[in-house]
């Protein structure tokens, strides 16, 4: 299993892709597929049938997975950065490596 620098809660910059330049916060992060869904980026259309839930059925706009490659950390600064992680005491904390401040 790979560790991912990307967690839940971080807001992040897409920097490839259809969606580069937009920004948004990591909702859930899908570690086997190596990717993450990220609030209001990489929308889709999903149509749905009529249910007892939905009786009217229709189109429902959803995020998709992208892939964490594809993102990059915002530090408090407002740029992107890479992160690295260092010990500080007996804790593992993430650092940005741009600014060199705890995440």
């Amino acid at each position: 299993m790979t560790k991912l620098k990307i967690t839940s809660g971080d807001t992040v910059r897409v920097i490839a892709g259809d969606h580069k330049g937009q920004e948004g916060k990591v909702q859930k992060v899908l570690i086997e597929k190596n990717k993450a869904i990220v609030e209001g980026i990489n929308m889709v259309s999903k149509h749905q049938k009529p249910s007892a839930s939905n009786p009217q059925g229709g189109i429902a706009k959803k995020e998709a997975p992208i892939n964490i490659s594809n993102l990059s950390l915002i530090d408090k600064n407002g740029n992107t950065t890479r992160v690295g992680y260092r010990m500080e005491g007996d804790k593992k904390v993430r650092f940005s490596k741009k600014s060199n401040e705890v995440i």
